[in-house]
């Protein structure tokens, strides 16, 4: 299964999880990606309910462009395109050859530690 994990870390632990990462990578180690963000707000912000109905749809229906996406969700255009620019930003969405979407993961697992040492 094809997963990325997402996580909310202070930048001190981030930073060491970067370079931990590094080094297992370099050592031949397979990694899990991970996209790493400062707050819950900045999550909440760039992964919202409908952006993740959004992921859960090109999943389940591949290859599809933003106009059969607004359709098959029956939303505005215009917020369909921005939810994919910013998805496609954080590499949640992938474009094709001929810019059809894809979904690149099968499963986000969403970590979010409620300690300082978490």
């Amino acid at each position: 299964m094809n997963r990325i994990e997402i996580a909310v870390m202070k930048p001190q632990a981030a930073l060491n999880t970067f370079v931990d990462t590094w080094r297992r990578v370099e050592g031949g180690d397979q990694v899990t990606p991970r996209l790493v963000f400062g707050n819950l707000r900045e999550l909440f912000s760039a992964i919202t309910e409908k952006r993740l109905e959004l992921l859960r749809y090109v999943a389940a229906q591949e290859a599809l462009n933003i106009h059969q996406l607004s359709q098959g969700l029956s939303r505005h255009y215009k917020n369909v395109h921005t939810d994919v620019k910013e998805l496609v930003e954080l590499g949640l969405l992938k474009r094709n050859d001929q810019g059809k979407l894809a979904a690149p993961f099968d499963e986000i697992v969403i970590y979010a530690g409620i300690r300082d040492a978490a």
